[in-house]
């Protein structure tokens, strides 16, 4: 199974020189922050990869700082004690995130996307406008660095055919209450994000395979492989 997620370098929010949620989603459009997802989107073709101690590739998510949410460049592979977790940890279940992830549900982030991949299917909204997905975090053994888990929820509409999860998109109206640290990680709201993202979830739609080599096609084998991501 392949999968994986990004920002597409067209769209409707698109102008000369400027990339496809760039702006939507960078905190205040802070000019170092926007260069760094710029950086990222040249160097990377607008795609996630999954990070491993080999593949030093990094990905921005969204998190809350002391002044507002800030930009940064995060290791997608959650990490355990400070070093890589040795079971499967790229995602995380919406449904277990009280039970495995009770820590890192505390530690919220957002990670941009205008598309995701699942089972060589390329899903976005009709527009190609950007949405957030939700993600948890955990540190790193250097202190600069965080590592990030994407989180899933059952799959409806389109992606319910191709796979029978999909990632937890959520709309800007809970972007605040998800990033805000003071928000605690509970039940509620996992309810609510679930809920909150229903009809964000059925509006994306399946716009055709994935030409080429498949995002991720080789086998899983954590953390430097390219497993399936939902």
């Amino acid at each position: 199974m392949c999968a994986g997620y990004g920002l597409e370098l067209r769209g409707p929010t698109s102008t000369t020189g400027e990339r496809v949620g760039v702006l939507a989603f960078v905190p205040g459009r802070d000019d170092d922050q926007l260069e760094l997802v710029r950086r990222w989107l040249d160097e990377q073709h607008g795609e996630a990869k999954i990070t491993g101690r080999n593949a030093r590739n990094l990905n921005p998510i969204i998190r809350r700082g002391e002044t507002g949410p800030v930009a940064e460049l995060a290791w997608w592979w959650l990490h355990v004690g400070g070093q890589p977790a040795k079971f499967t940890a790229f995602n995380s279940r919406s449904d277990r995130l009280l039970q495995s992830w009770r820590e890192p549900f505390q530690h919220r982030a957002l990670a941009p996307a205008s598309w995701y991949v699942e089972k060589g299917v390329r899903f976005e909204l009709p527009g190609g406008e950007p949405f957030g997905i939700a993600a948890i975090t955990a540190p790193t053994a250097e202190k600069a660095l965080t590592s990030y888990s994407i989180v899933t929820r059952e799959a409806v509409a389109d992606a319910a055919r191709v796979h029978n999860r999909m990632p937890l998109v959520l709309p800007e109206t809970l972007h605040d209450e998800w990033l805000d640290p003071a928000r605690q990680g509970d039940a509620s709201l996992v309810e609510r994000a679930v809920r909150a993202s229903e009809e964000l979830s059925a509006a994306l739609v399946a716009a055709g395979p994935v030409a080429g080599p498949a995002v991720g096609a080789s086998k899983a084998a954590p953390p430097d492989a390219q497993p399936m991501l939902f």
